[in-house]
């Protein structure tokens, strides 16, 4: 029996093959995160497994080299002895110099952290040397706008970015630097911290057998040696498992180009920092969005007041693998202290703050002995602070 109007299906072959299942479609985020290859579940559980395994590494990795810095850490105190480096000062110039080296500042911040377990340096050169490692970090930015110029048509704006960089970082962290000390001194934190679970200490566990017999075996200058390879691999392999912004993607570019206001873009910073652990990496990805016209650039100085604010996360999660509060009370000190600084100048002197920064970007960037000498005094001072 069938409806006036409707339309009966075909009788069914029974060779026929059956129909296959109807399979849902993956969402579209996961589309535009993955390769087209790696959507399929056997793909998509390779992936997670590789991830896993990775993580797993990478954690081992962490506490193996903060194990193995901390080991050493009597060399590094009889090096810093000979220089006739002590106090926070002097460490804030050993931690420039050397996110110089490294090309990243999140090494230089370990280190720092392990030498406080060791012995070789106090809290408030902790905490020194933390806030140096920031101020190195932003010369990569100026790195990557300088190859920029070369391979483009000679616009300055990559090193126009990388000028603010810096700037931005200096004039936020020396306040904040200060102030960081202070309340390190006053231990507003301290007792707070001492109170909270935040020590992973049984996971150290694992890397000491293997910490105890090289330790017995080796001089401090090989066990430090291994201790930064082994902290640079468990960052390389860290960078290697969160999700690439170089280039930035369409929807990455989109986005960027909904935050107009101070506000927005000093968040939007903060959010893709958070993301990517490096203030090295969000912050670099503004000369190509400066280059392309999508961020202006009079919005990249509240983006990196964000992006140095979250980059500290990855340092926060090797500060619980450290020992006792000490290497946590630094890492939250200087979290705090900056994120006061940038949002009393957000709020009450962003516009004479903004106007005074481009404009000495702009001379620099724009005339190349000006950029020269910027340079220069760059590096000058960080080692003028190592030898004070």
């Amino acid at each position: 029996m069938s409806t006036h109007g409707a339309v009966e299906a075909p009788p069914r072959d029974p060779s026929a093959v059956p129909d296959e299942p109807v399979v849902p479609p993956l969402p579209a985020w996961l589309h535009t995160r993955l390769p087209a290859r790696a959507v399929r579940p056997t793909a998509l559980t390779a992936l997670t497994l590789r991830t896993a395994a990775g993580s797993v590494l990478v954690l081992y990795l962490f506490v193996l080299a903060l194990r193995l810095l901390a080991a050493a850490a009597g060399g590094v105190a009889d090096l810093l002895q000979r220089l006739d480096a002590h106090g926070p000062l002097n460490l804030l110039g050993f931690g420039w110099l050397l996110a110089y080296g490294a090309l990243s500042g999140s090494p230089v911040a370990a280190l720092a952290l392990s030498l406080l377990h060791g012995g070789a340096v106090t809290t408030s050169e902790a905490l020194g040397m933390v806030s140096g490692s920031r101020f190195g970090a932003s010369m990569v930015v100026l790195l990557v706008g300088f190859v920029a110029y070369l391979r483009g048509r000679r616009r300055p704006d990559g090193i126009y970015v990388g000028v603010v960089a810096l700037l931005t970082t200096a004039t936020i962290y020396t306040p904040a630097t200060l102030l960081g000390l202070a309340i390190l001194k006053a231990g507003w934190l301290h007792g707070a911290i001492e109170r909270l679970p935040l020590q992973w200490e049984p996971i150290g566990t694992v890397a000491k057998p293997l910490v105890s017999a090289l330790d017995e075996r080796l001089p401090a200058a090989e066990l430090f040696a291994l201790g930064i390879g082994a902290l640079l691999g468990a960052f390389w392999l860290f960078d290697r498992l969160l999700p690439t912004l170089d280039p930035p993607s369409p929807r990455i570019e989109h986005l960027s180009s909904r935050f107009d206001s101070p506000r927005s873009m000093f968040l939007f910073g903060a959010l893709i920092t958070s993301v990517t652990m490096s203030v090295s990496l969000s912050v670099t990805i503004l000369v190509p969005l400066t280059l392309k016209g999508i961020v202006r650039r009079n919005a990249v100085i509240p983006y990196i007041m964000g992006a140095n604010i979250t980059t500290f996360i990855d340092t926060l999660f090797a500060s619980f693998l450290v020992p006792g509060g000490g290497a946590t009370e630094v890492v939250m000190v200087e979290m705090l202290s900056v994120t006061l600084v940038s949002l009393l100048v957000l709020t009450l002197a962003y516009r004479p703050y903004q106007r005074a920064l481009l404009g000495v970007a702009h001379h620099v960037s724009a005339q190349p002995r000006w950029l020269a000498a910027f340079l220069a005094a760059m590096t000058l001072v960080p080692l003028g602070l190592l030898l004070a």
